[in-house]
């Protein structure tokens, strides 16, 4: 009876496995997708061959505990372009990541919370030990919706790390995630380095 229970609980976390592998990938061809549909995008049909992720994996999908932080002063976020966008601080939030502690955190443009459709969205950029040898040196982006905070937590899948588009072209205005956003060990998860050559606008 023993043996059973092992061999469909193995069956059991074989199959949740794939199905989140299955959505990762998933995920990752309506990116893709999203390079053809949007008229400013850096990217066309022959460049997504360039596009590289590692693995999903699911221990990079942490819950994380929210501390949301109003009446925070709006700031300049610089661009990589050299221009800045005004952004503040949303919230602060904590998780636990191969074994330690770790806190970044979430922020809202101003811009867009003047757009019904977008004003729920949050924007989590970040720095890890990647950048440069695996991953773009300027850091990835993580999008969040105000709506994926419940009971004070939220789901952060770095999996779903994404590369600003000035990863791919010269031309765009990527905010710099900012040095409190630094991750101090590998996020291996995610998109990886372009491998195209960088355009110009």
């Amino acid at each position: 009876m023993k043996y059973l229970f092992l061999l469909i609980s193995l069956i059991s976390l074989n199959a949740t496995a794939q199905t989140y592998t299955e959505r990762i990938a998933g995920h990752r061809e309506r990116y893709k997708a999203d390079f053809l549909s949007d008229a400013h995008s850096p990217l066309k049909k022959d460049d997504l061959a360039n596009l590289h992720f590692f693995d999903a994996d699911s221990t990079f999908r942490v819950i994380a505990d929210v501390e949301i932080t109003p009446g925070e002063a709006n700031f300049q976020m610089p661009t990589f372009s050299g221009t800045t966008q005004t952004y503040t601080r949303f919230a602060k939030i904590k998780f636990n990541l191969q074994g330690k502690q770790y806190q970044l955190n979430i922020y809202r443009s101003i811009a867009l919370m003047q757009s019904p459709a977008l004003a729920n969205y949050l924007f989590l950029p970040f720095t890890d030990d990647t950048n440069s040898a695996e991953t773009y040196t300027g850091g990835r982006y993580i999008d969040l919706q105000t709506t994926d905070i419940k009971n004070g937590k939220i789901e952060i899948d770095f999996n779903k790390a994404y590369n600003p588009y000035c990863a791919y072209s010269d031309g765009y205005k990527c905010p710099m995630p900012p040095r409190e956003n630094y991750l101090p060990l590998k996020v291996n998860a995610g998109e990886k380095l372009y491998t195209g050559e960088k355009k110009h606008r």
